[in-house]
């Protein structure tokens, strides 16, 4: 009897938690049709046709396998970059340093893929974990001033940014610049610590496809990340600290030790967004290569909802609004810049369907 109490009980929480799921689903998905209908209308007042707009949106991202990698290429370091500030926010922290965590990772990977010179088997794993413990490094540092010292880490996080954006651009053009470029890049990774291009993989992709294996270790990421903040026990530490940070001091665990090692978690997670960069496209550094991954993280994780599965269909959804954006720009004469900040909204329109559904709970 106690048995069936218990399973009643547990298919009772499921069933609550998944309903909460879904309804927190609901503002994103209400966000984004709002999103894409008053662009319809700026289309319209524009004098141009509106159902033109969106049957290049369509046809943009989904008219072939080939569009489809595009989008796929584009998502694959904002799903990094979401589930960095994701693991951050669940545990009351903020981390706006992502962009300068991937810079610094991204330059680690090049530099061992450059130094060393050893079978795939090994260059890449290498590669990889310097990436993701530089990028560590570089977030635990405002951790750590946020346990020791009380220091917020929003403006840790930021200095740190401005720091890696100079450190990197003179280490790249003083120091690492490839012999007899102006381009400040240095020189190409050796051959065995490049990640391959799903097109050998996949027959139906092009070979021009940029879409690479880093893509998959994206994936990877998102069941890694839903299985390590649902089921273990330093998910629970971190979701705990994070709603109730008096409770968790309470029940003998340390908030500032998990404020620490969870901005260096953060910190490697977005490192991988410059792994997919270095080692899965350009084989190089690049300085200032990144779009600006770090910060649209942000919105990324914000309409996922900090959930892995949702962060990963809002990095798709932002890596089709990347992906048309050059595509309407060519086809309609609607300015790429524009489109883009028009994403701006897409955000606004979130927290005001968010504030809407609050207030009328809460009456």
């Amino acid at each position: 009897m106690n048995i069936r109490k218990l399973f009643v009980s547990l298919v009772r929480d499921k069933t609550s938690q998944s309903r909460k799921f879904l309804l927190s689903c609901i503002p994103p998905l209400l966000a984004i049709l709002v999103f894409f209908l008053s662009c319809g209308i700026v289309v319209h007042i524009r004098g141009q046709d509106a159902l033109e707009f969106y049957k290049i949106i369509f046809f943009s991202g989904f008219a072939n396998f080939d569009e489809v990698g595009y989008v796929l290429f584009n998502a694959t370091p904002l799903v990094f970059t979401g589930l960095a500030v994701a693991i951050g926010y669940r545990s009351g922290l903020f981390n706006i340093g992502c962009e300068g965590q991937l810079y610094v990772a991204a330059f680690a990977a090049a530099w061992i893929g450059m130094h060393l010179n050893l079978p795939a088997f090994l260059l890449i794993p290498f590669c990889i974990a310097a990436a993701m413990i530089a990028g560590a490094a570089w977030g635990a540092v405002p951790g750590f001033l946020k346990a020791r010292y009380g220091a917020h880490e929003v403006i840790n996080t930021i200095m740190m940014n401005f720091i890696a954006f100079a450190l990197m651009n003179y280490l790249v053009t003083s120091v690492y610049q490839e012999p007899g470029q102006m381009i400040p890049q240095t020189p190409q990774i050796h051959e065995t610590a490049r990640i391959p291009r799903l097109a050998a993989l996949v027959p139906f992709l092009p070979q021009s496809n940029p879409l690479n294996a880093s893509f998959l270790i994206a994936c990877g990421s998102v069941v890694l990340c839903y299985i390590f903040l649902t089921y273990t026990r330093w998910g629970y530490e971190l979701r705990l600290v994070g709603s109730a940070r008096d409770v968790a001091s309470y029940g003998g665990i340390n908030p500032r030790t998990v404020t620490v090692w969870v901005m260096a978690l953060s910190g490697a997670v977005a490192g991988l967004a410059g792994v997919a960069e270095v080692l899965g496209y350009r084989y190089r550094y690049l300085d200032n290569f990144s779009s600006g991954w770090g910060f649209t993280g942000i919105a990324v994780a914000l309409l996922g909802r900090n959930n892995p599965f949702g962060i990963l269909a809002a990095a798709v959804l932002f890596g089709l609004l990347n992906k048309v954006a050059l595509d309407i720009d060519i086809l309609l004469g609607i300015p790429r810049g524009l489109f883009l900040a028009g994403q701006g909204m897409l955000i606004i329109w979130l927290v005001c369907i968010e504030g809407i559904s609050r207030k009328k709970n809460d009456s």
